[in-house]
């Protein structure tokens, strides 16, 4: 199953969920039996049985070609968990040796942005960086969950593009300021349930930079599979439904390019990000004031 937020009748701003059948896109109606789906979000916290969303499905009216556009494939995330050096080449790339226990750090939902959308770059950063990434969405609460157990609470995958602010990033031991600016999470375009994703662990993982390929790489170069990871935070934090966790980068990362070849993300660039079974996102970056 794949879903998607969409803000429908631009004019009016409505929030739709939109659906894959067959091979079109349908708009889910905003109420259906007394059962609320404006976002996936709600989907989720209702934990809406999958024949139920199969019948919604079915009979929903085609989306139109135009008239629309995308939102984050997650709208209000309760937790933005992220893993760093969690691909054994990009620990490499960067210098690092392989970390004993998970890299976590945050982000928050201001960071969220959309498939097609517009990510500025702020003035207070000349280092801005890339990062595709494998992003979990936790489907139901669950705490202290074996690694047999963690897949069990996910709903689903989307692809996540980590944007780094690499100089303001290191200046502290403490990553967020330099993860956590505006729109610095592009997440999408749409939700793919569980039962279409086998082995978290074995997708192929690409990024390209203005059609130039950065990282190529597979989910089983991670140092901490999916279910280690879940199973990792959950021993720490109530994992929530909606909650997004984003399991870390490949190798390719302009930060881990020898010196000279570090060209930073610019006005007018474009990343194509594509993870297998996934499809693939799309982020343009502007800057905060261009000139």
């Amino acid at each position: 199953m794949r879903l998607a937020n969409i803000m429908w009748n631009l004019d009016e701003h409505e929030a739709r969920v939109v659906a894959w059948r067959e091979d079109a896109w349908v708009v889910l109606p905003a109420v259906w039996e007394g059962l609320r789906i404006c976002d996936t979000d709600e989907l989720i916290h209702q934990r809406v049985p999958s024949d139920v969303l199969d019948r919604i499905i079915a009979s929903a009216h085609p989306l139109p070609e135009q008239g629309w556009a995308w939102r984050p494939a997650i709208i209000h995330p309760g937790k933005i968990l992220c893993i760093g050096l969690n691909y054994r080449r990009h620990a490499l790339e960067s210098g690092m040796a392989l970390p004993d226990h998970p890299v976590v750090f945050s982000k928050f939902s201001n960071a969220l942005a959309a498939h097609k959308e517009f990510v500025p770059l702020p003035n207070a950063s000349s280092q801005p960086d890339y990062e595709v990434e494998l992003a979990i969405v936790i489907g139901r609460k669950a705490r202290h969950l074996s690694t047999d157990d963690a897949l069990d609470c996910v709903w689903g995958y989307t692809i996540a593009d980590d944007v780094s602010a690499r100089d303001l990033q290191l200046k502290t031991s403490q990553w967020l300021l330099g993860k956590s600016c505006d729109k610095f999470l592009p997440l999408g375009p749409w939700l793919v349930s569980v039962d279409e994703i086998p082995d978290p662990n074995n997708l192929e993982i690409t990024l390209k930079l203005n059609g130039e390929m950065r990282q190529h790489s597979n989910t089983r170069d991670m140092i901490f599979s999916c279910a280690e990871i879940v199973s990792y935070l959950s021993t720490v934090w109530t994992l929530e439904p909606g909650d997004v966790i984003c399991t870390g980068t490949p190798e390719g990362v302009i930060l881990g390019r020898p010196r000279e070849q570090q060209q930073w993300l610019k006005h007018g660039d474009a990343v194509q990000l594509t993870i297998e079974g996934l499809g693939e996102q799309t982020t343009y970056f502007m800057a905060e004031n261009p000139k």
